[in-house]
């Protein structure tokens, strides 16, 4: 007899009143058991993660899910409808519902799938063994693999079948591999699973940056995603998704003293390099923003330094800037307990950064004419008041500014 769990129990996600609006919309329409939980909400319910997401598989058919949907009072959005889902809304919450499906071709890229109403057709489809986990209304778990809750409860991630097959119907299974393994993977490692990614890594060289950046970003946000950092660097993965000079020995440092992913890949970039930054940035895709710190972070390195000093840094960097590079120094010195780089890093926390007291009206008023002169003149006494500690205030900065009208 299996001490495997077969029923979910009543979590509270499950028994909440927009969960049960959902599923008692679907099942008007359907039936008892027309519709099941499917995929994270089970996988982390049974791994004892949180739940966030509510995905939701049914026979019913797009078309049909909307008018159940409308039927009960509730919101329908034809999210990717074309592939089956639509988004159910009850008081705000949104649940993807997905008619179960079968794949009728798939490239690598993008499958062309077809709707059915076999449940076991749909867990075939499927990533890995715990993705292909369903339980219905009451929590009965149902496993169509056989193997998806033992994977679960012993945090093993294995494809459903022939991992092979898996990776071709979309490449981009090889990052997901990585990213729930970062993230549920605790247990021993599927070898198959590993050598197939090896094996079809070079597929990963033309995907969308975008998507690359997506699965990379979420395994770099789990809380210890070393292990499958350096699984993917041994088996060719890492750099095939970044071509460029790694370092893992920083990056493994960074992942004790910060939990935030951004600076995780800043870490894993060459010191001092902003256009190695840049380059990652745009073969990742990465938005405006991401773009920007990631090259400011691979400025030159901060050495130790005073407080007045950092102070000096701050101010110039901007407090967020100065703690990116104050902890990309830290991590290289593969020290985390450090005091002194912690007190470093930790210096825009507890400084609240000065404005400079005096503005271009003020020269103007003080009798600087307009033009390089007044420029000058600002500049030479704003890097003396931050070379003096912001000590200066604004009647004596006046002064020295009258002074060399």
């Amino acid at each position: 007899m299996s001490d495997l769990p077969d029923n979910l129990g009543e979590p509270a996600w499950m028994i909440a009143a927009t969960t049960r609006a959902t599923m008692a919309a679907l099942e008007a329409a359907g039936g008892e058991g027309c519709a099941r939980y499917v995929g994270g909400c089970v996988r982390n319910t049974l791994t004892g993660h949180p739940v966030d997401d509510i995905d939701i598989a049914t026979i019913l058919t797009p078309e049909a899910v909307i008018e159940a949907a409308k039927a009960a009072g509730l919101k329908a959005v034809p999210t990717g409808v074309e592939h089956g889902t639509v988004t159910v809304v009850a008081s705000g919450k949104p649940f993807e519902v997905t008619t179960l499906r079968r794949d009728v071709s798939t490239d690598g890229r993008r499958a062309v799938v077809a709707f059915t109403d076999d449940w076991n057709e749909d867990a075939q489809r499927r990533d890995f063994r715990f993705n292909a986990l369903y339980a219905d209304g009451t929590g009965r778990i149902f496993d169509p693999t056989g193997a998806g809750v033992a994977d679960a409860v012993a945090r093993r991630v294995v494809f459903v079948g022939d991992a092979i097959t898996r990776i071709r119907e979309d490449y981009l299974r090889i990052l997901r591999y990585f990213r729930f393994l970062a993230w549920y993977g605790e247990g021993e490692l599927d070898p198959e699973a590993v050598v197939a990614c090896a094996s079809e890594r070079d597929m990963l060289a033309d995907r969308p940056g975008e998507r690359i950046s997506k699965e990379l970003l979420k395994l770099l946000a789990a809380p210890d995603p070393r292990r499958a950092m350096r699984l993917m660097a041994e088996a060719g993965v890492l750099q095939v998704v970044m071509p460029f000079p790694i370092q893992l020995a920083r990056f493994e440092t960074m992942v004790d003293i910060d939990s935030d992913p951004e600076l995780r890949l800043a870490a894993l970039l060459p010191d001092e390099d902003a256009e190695t930054a840049l380059a990652v940035a745009e073969r990742l895709r990465l938005s405006n923003a991401q773009r920007d710190r990631l090259i400011a972070a691979a400025g030159a390195r901060l050495y130790s330094m005073g407080a007045a000093e950092a102070r000096r840094l701050i101010y110039r960097l901007g407090p967020r800037t100065f703690s990116d590079k104050a902890r990309l120094a830290w991590a290289a010195t593969g020290v985390v307990d450090s005091v002194e780089w912690k007190a470093i890093a930790g210096a825009p926390e507890g400084w609240v950064v000065p404005s400079f007291p005096i503005t271009g009206a003020d020269a103007l008023a003080a009798g600087l004419p307009k033009g390089p002169k007044l420029g000058q003149a600002l500049r030479a006494i704003e890097d003396g008041w931050v070379a003096g500690d912001f000590a200066e205030g604004r009647e004596a900065l006046l002064a020295r500014l009258r002074g060399l009208a």
